[in-house]
């Protein structure tokens, strides 16, 4: 068998295995280390596996993933993510669909905090669906903006996404985070808009909330005040040249654990739980990472990468005719991988490509996320969907399904305004980096 066939074998195994649940970081480890076996002899495989390892896990910019999750983590069990929704709550609740808007503009403020999709989506889940039931929001509007909503925590920095990109990729850390700024806006503000849509469409799905006064609102903000005052500090620091992303991510932990502290919402036994939460899901992302990097030498001896992308650049499709393959290849993945699973399998194969076409690496990026992010609310996988329904037990899987169609819609014109208009996602590191 020749050396792409072995490779193409490979990566057929390596889904099969995600199929039967083997975790998708021993997956990638467990099909890189013995396909280079099969290629170059177990010698080779050795010295490959113990020198990876070693190096992709004592990368200094990993620091910042612990960090960052322990951060969210804490202001999740300090209550600071309910306090976020309280204050959306009370500027938009009144509005027809408040609610929802309300929910996603609180899964924007503590993607800034989490970093992860999941967390966004069980965090502002718990809080903001009970008060959407209580106020007689259908149920395919109230879990569809969750199950939306927390996709903007692999967008907006600090984004585990970004993070393992640029580690794959060899791009800034800081570049990337500040590139998801302007697209998490975007995509934000059309997910709002997609709430007043469907309630103009049936008012019903939507009822307006109670009308709070001005004091009130104000008091609210004011509540939220302590985590606005982290997320400020330490994406604007990484904004002004002030912290590294690595040193963002440690002024932000500890603030958030200070001010926990010095309010008296954090015990010793949240403080442990909150550590322990974060070394098991650092210890699932440290896997990812030394899986793909045992997975991308043998991939390489295997010219699958180099292959492929010269069976896409030879359809004489163009840049842009490539790119939309791309696009509709994570689709499909997203219909049945992780989109980590996705962004660290998929990276060092179309990566070669996109950048041999002169595509800046930086924008492929942010729009690399957007369509992983549209995969974690496509089905039948859609993680952020089965998510949503371990919060909203009594809420058929279809029920959630049709909830977050609009909202898919509305990623799509967000992803095609990016390609349209690429300074959307360029302007912020330009101006800050150039």
């Amino acid at each position: 068998m020749s050396d792409f066939g072995i490779g193409v074998g490979g990566l057929l195994a390596m889904f099969a295995l995600m199929v039967l649940r083997m975790p998708v970081g021993m997956a990638m480890l467990a099909v890189g280390y013995f396909g280079t076996v099969v290629i170059s002899g177990s010698r080779s495989a050795n010295a490959l596996f113990v020198t990876e390892t070693f190096s992709s896990t004592a990368n200094y910019n990993l620091t910042v993933i612990p960090l960052f999750v322990l951060m969210g983590n804490i202001a999740s069990v300090a209550g600071f993510s309910s306090r976020l929704y309280e204050a959306a709550f009370a500027w938009v609740g009144r509005l027809r669909g408040g609610l929802a808007s309300a929910s996603i503009v609180g899964c924007a403020a503590f993607a800034a905090v989490s970093g992860s999709s999941v967390a966004t989506a069980v965090t502002i889940g718990k809080v903001a669906l009970p008060e959407m039931k209580r106020f007689g929001y259908s149920n395919a509007l109230a879990t569809g903006a969750v199950a939306a909503g927390g996709t903007l925590g692999f967008l907006i920095p600090p984004s585990t996404g970004f993070v393992l990109y640029a580690i794959l990729t060899e791009e800034s850390i800081g570049q990337l985070f500040m590139a998801g700024i302007l697209p998490g806006i975007l995509l934000t503000a059309l997910f709002i808009g997609t709430v007043t849509l469907v309630t103009l469409r049936d008012p019903d799905a939507g009822p307006r909330g109670a009308a709070v006064s001005l004091g009130q609102r104000m008091t609210a903000l004011f509540r939220a005040f302590p985590l606005l005052t982290v997320i400020i500090v330490s994406i604007g620091g990484i904004y002004l040249g002030v912290f590294t992303p690595v040193e963002a991510a440690g002024v932000g932990a500890g603030l958030v654990i200070m001010i926990a502290l010095a309010m008296r919402k954090l015990g010793l036994s949240d403080l442990l739980g909150s550590v322990m939460e974060t070394v098991r899901t650092t210890a699932m992302l440290y896997l990812i990472v030394i899986g793909a990097s045992v997975l991308n030498p043998f991939l390489a001896l295997t010219h699958v990468p180099e292959t492929l992308g010269s069976m896409m650049t030879s359809t004489g499709l163009g840049a842009y005719g490539v790119l939309l393959m791309i696009v509709i290849a994570y689709l499909v993945l997203g219909m049945f991988m992780d989109g980590l699973a996705m962004l660290v399998v998929t990276t060092p194969i179309f990566f070669p490509i996109i950048t041999g076409f002169g595509f800046d690496p930086i924008w492929y990026g942010v729009i690399a996320v957007i369509v992983i992010e549209m995969g974690m609310i496509t089905p039948p996988v859609g993680l952020n969907v089965f998510v949503v329904k371990s919060v909203a037990e009594d809420v058929p899987m279809s029920t959630i399904f049709r909830g977050v169609l609009p909202f898919w819609i509305a990623m799509a014109v967000c992803l095609l305004l990016i390609v349209i208009f690429p300074q959307i996602a360029l302007f912020v590191p330009q101006a800050m980096f150039n």
